[in-house]
C-alpha cells in the first residue's frame, strides 16, 4: 500500500505543478513563459524520484510502469494497482486546479500542434528516449544515485523542444486527467498509446543490451 501511495503523491504532484504550470501561464498572459513549463516539469519530476524512489520507484507514469513490466525489475502483480494510483493521483490534481481555474478551456491538456501522425511518431520518440534513460541510469548501481537528475534533465530537455507539438505528454496519465476533466478527448488516444509504445520499445532495448552484457 505504501508503494501505491507514493505513486498516487507523485503523480498528483506532477500533473498538479506540472498542468498547473500551464494554466497559469495562460491565466496571467504568458509570465510563467514556455521554458518555465519545461523548468517546472523536469524539477517536479526530478524531485518526485528523490522522494519516493525507494518507495515504489516512482514510476509516476502508467507508459513507465508497463514499460517496467517487461523488464524483470518489476513485480507484474503490482501493475493494476501503481496505474490506478497514478490515475487517481492525476485526477485528483486535475480536479483541483478544475476548482481553482474553473473558467479555464482545457486545464492543461496535450493537444497536437498539427497532424496526429506528427504527434503521434514524437510521443513515442520522446518516450522511448524517457524510458532508455529512466533503465540506464536507475539500473546502473555506478550511476543510479543521479537517477532523479537524468530524468528530471530529459523530461525538462523534451518539454523544451518538443512541447509546442506535442505538448510532450510521454504519460498518459498526465494527459488523461485534464483531457476528461476539460472535456477534451477527440486526441486523447495518441497520448495515451504513443507513449506505451515508446516506452515498451525501450525496455525491450534494454533487455537486448542487458543480455549482450
Amino acid at each position: 500500500m505504501k508503494k501505491y501511495i507514493a505513486e498516487l503523491i507523485g503523480t498528483f504532484a506532477l500533473v498538479f505543478c506540472g498542468t498547473g504550470a500551464i494554466v497559469i501561464n495562460d491565466v496571467t498572459n504568458g509570465t510563467v513563459s514556455h521554458v518555465g513549463i519545461a523548468i517546472t516539469f523536469g524539477l517536479i519530476v526530478t524531485v518526485m524520484i528523490y522522494a519516493f524512489g525507494n518507495i515504489s520507484g516512482a514510476h509516476i507514469n502508467p507508459a513507465v510502469t508497463i514499460a517496467f513490466s517487461v523488464t524483470d525489475r518489476f513485480e507484474k502483480k503490482n501493475l493494476l494497482g501503481y496505474i490506478v494510483a497514478q490515475l487517481l493521483g492525476a485526477f485528483l490534481a486535475s480536479g483541483i486546479l478544475k476548482f481553482l481555474f474553473s473558467g479555464h478551456e482545457n486545464l492543461g491538456a496535450t493537444l497536437p500542434n498539427g497532424d496526429w501522425q506528427q504527434s503521434f511518431i514524437l510521443e513515442i520518440i520522446l518516450t522511448y528516449l524517457l524510458m532508455i534513460v529512466i533503465l540506464f541510469v536507475s539500473q546502473n548501481k555506478s550511476v543510479n544515485q543521479f537517477t532523479g537528475l537524468a530524468v528530471g534533465a530529459i523530461v525538462m530537455l523534451e518539454a523544451m523542444f518538443a512541447g509546442p507539438i506535442t505538448g510532450a505528454s510521454m504519460n498518459p496519465a498526465r494527459s488523461i486527467s485534464p483531457a476528461i476533466i476539460s472535456g477534451n478527448i477527440s486526441e486523447l488516444w495518441i497520448y495515451i498509446i504513443a507513449p506505451i509504445i515508446g516506452a515498451v520499445l525501450a525496455s525491450l532495448t534494454w533487455n537486448l543490451m542487458k543480455e549482450k552484457e
